[in-house]
């Protein structure tokens, strides 16, 4: 399952290369790739390449101050067009949701060297249909601030994994009068809903994981410290660890 779910990340990773070659009046379809890019990219640990190196930057620039953005904005990937493989418990058809749709629909997505690179020969010796024997009749559709598609099962728990912490400030000093430790802090949590919603709670300096790298003198007598920080931390499809922090 594993070794299916590289080689088709591979394949779309491929197919992203040629689509970023887009000029600027393909504005809107250049913001559904580095998405779609992101998403495959990050389920696959970052694989080497320029494609997943562009997707990887995207996600670091908007954790970046300021603004702070979703890094994952997976309701600008279109994946409302589905394959349903034959034996249900096939999920490999998942991904096929993110690029592969009938030809009409790839048009704006993929460019001319794209298209050849997905010929029918070349899906078809991967084991997978034919774009010609894809199901007709769906239509590409965005949901506001969730994919737009159902990512609920387990094969999209890489997503769910995705923590975004923004330290806006956290300060520790000595009073001077009285020689009490004075502390405040102002953290907030990002994470993703059930469906790639993502939503934001108050959280403290005690949850922040343990790679973040800034407070830890925190609550140990009294060091100044001041400190400002974006962390993002996930897991790949495989369970793999892997941040980010930005300070600032």
């Amino acid at each position: 399952m594993l070794r299916s779910i590289r080689t088709y990340t591979l394949l779309l990773t491929l197919a992203l290369l040629g689509s970023f070659a887009g000029t600027a009046n393909r504005v809107q379809a250049q913001t559904y790739q580095i998405d779609c890019a992101i998403l495959l990219c990050l389920s696959g640990g970052w694989p080497a390449s320029v494609p997943c190196a562009r997707a990887r930057a995207e996600f670091i620039r908007r954790i970046t101050p300021w603004p702070i953005e979703p890094p994952l904005q997976i309701w600008r990937c279109p994946m409302g067009a589905s394959y349903h493989p034959v034996t249900p418990s096939e999920n490999r058809g998942i991904l096929y949701d993110i690029l592969f749709t009938d030809r009409d629909r790839l048009r704006p997505l993929l460019t001319p060297a794209t298209s050849s690179l997905l010929s029918e020969n070349a899906i078809f010796n991967l084991g997978a249909p034919k774009l010609s024997q894809l199901p007709e009749g769906f239509a590409l559709h965005l949901v506001q601030d969730r994919a737009d598609i159902d990512i609920s099962g387990p094969e999209f728990n890489f997503v769910r994994s995705i923590r975004v912490y923004d330290v806006r400030y956290a300060r520790q000093h000595e009073s001077g009068r009285d020689g009490d430790c004075n502390r405040s802090a102002t953290i907030y949590l990002g994470t993703y809903g059930t469906q790639g919603d993502f939503s934001w709670a108050r959280s403290a300096p005690g949850a922040l994981p343990a790679a973040h790298v800034g407070l830890e003198r925190w609550g140990s007598n009294c060091p100044s410290i001041y400190h400002r920080s974006v962390f993002v931390d996930w897991r790949d499809y495989e369970g793999n660890y892997g941040f980010e922090q930005v300070n600032y």
